[in-house]
């Protein structure tokens, strides 16, 4: 009763078995910080450059898009779209929307791919760059079309003019930064890295 595994109770809880291996504590490895202040400028370059890509967004619509067939109904301007025509207003807004998340996708990658960057700094400004990208896009994409479907003398009565593109919707802006933020938060989640492979080597 007073022994454990043949040796007295006195020594059991004070000497160690000379045939057990030591644990040793895992070393903690200390957690990677945000870096901000190397990161500011970096941001901007990513912020300034996701945004011009606006202008090619705001050309590729304004050629893409369809616009409505119109029949001119009276003397004071009035407008009658066509059978079928006005389905065209879905046609543009769904064309920008598509534009918009390739747009956001494209943003998303090539800003991930900035590895030595990579952190929520670059990400905030990836993200603005989008949304400016889609403000751009949608502003000057509906004055691209304006000028490309210009009438340029006043239409009698009964003639059928086209009607430039429009955007109706000013929420399509947030599908290039909502896509942005969408991708590059999925390719952090498939890294793994606790500082997201910044380090080389």
């Amino acid at each position: 009763m007073g022994e454990t595994s043949g040796k007295p109770a006195h020594l059991s809880s004070s000497v160690p078995d000379p045939w057990s291996v030591p644990v040793l504590p895992k070393p903690r490895r200390p957690h990677p910080k945000v870096v901000v202040k190397a990161d500011l400028l970096p941001a901007v370059s990513v912020l300034s450059t996701a945004g011009l890509l606006g202008f090619p967004l705001a050309w590729l619509w304004s050629r893409l898009a369809p616009p409505q067939r119109m029949r001119v109904i009276n003397d004071h301007g009035g407008l009658a779209p066509l059978e079928l025509e006005s389905w065209h207003r879905f046609d543009d807004l769904a064309i920008y929307g598509f534009l918009a998340l390739g747009a956001g996708l494209l943003i998303g990658i090539v800003t991930w791919l900035l590895r030595e960057r990579r952190g929520p700094v670059v990400l905030i400004a990836a993200t603005g760059g989008a949304a400016l990208a889609g403000w751009l896009g949608t502003t000057m994409g509906v004055s691209f079309a304006n000028g490309r479907y210009e009438i340029g003398a006043a239409p009698a009565v009964g003639d059928i003019i086209a009607k430039a593109p429009q955007i109706e919707s000013t929420w399509i802006m947030l599908a290039a930064p909502l896509m942005t933020s969408l991708a590059y938060t999925l390719l952090t989640a498939w890294n793994g890295r606790e500082d997201l492979g910044r380090r080389l080597g």
